[in-house]
């Protein structure tokens, strides 16, 4: 029997959401950084560098919303952008952000694979080449070893 990996990934941008947010919590938590985490960022940057645009610095914030994200994507089975206007608000008010975008994505091995995922995706490309200033990524797995990935672009 054939075993049949999907793999999925989603872009989400403050462009197209609604910004209406009274619940935003002000506490957050910044898991430590794993291997995969750091090497999704430079292929990322090393991407930027090479279409001739800015490097993107990484933010705490940014990845405390990013980790809260995954981590409910994993307990949830499902790879989405909900409460995306919350880590947005939430981004806005405490980051100063004035853009947030968002790509997630489920079931991607290594970096390399879902950097490239995202590069050959329209709207996930679009993110990355975006005019921001700061990013960040979680990456978390289930308990099967599949891997899921909340990578949140910022403008400040």
């Amino acid at each position: 029997m054939a075993l049949i990996i999907l793999f999925t990934t989603f872009s989400c941008s403050t462009e197209n959401n609604d910004h209406e947010v009274n619940d935003v919590n002000s506490e957050y938590v910044v898991p430590a950084t794993k291997v995969i985490e750091i090497e999704i960022l430079e292929l990322i940057n090393d991407y930027r560098i090479e279409q001739g645009l800015s490097v993107l610095e990484g933010l705490d914030l940014i990845k405390s919303q990013a980790y809260v994200h995954t981590d409910y994507m994993v307990e949830t089975s499902n790879i989405s952008h909900d409460n995306f206007s919350q880590r947005s608000a939430f981004l806005r008010e405490y980051a100063g952000a004035n853009r947030v975008s968002e790509n997630v994505a489920y079931g991607y091995s290594s970096p390399a694979s879902v950097v490239n995922a995202w590069i050959n995706s329209e709207s996930h490309r679009g993110a990355i080449e975006g005019d921001y200033t700061h990013f960040d990524i979680s990456a978390e797995q289930d308990e099967n070893g599949y891997w899921y990935f909340t990578n949140i672009f910022v403008k400040k």
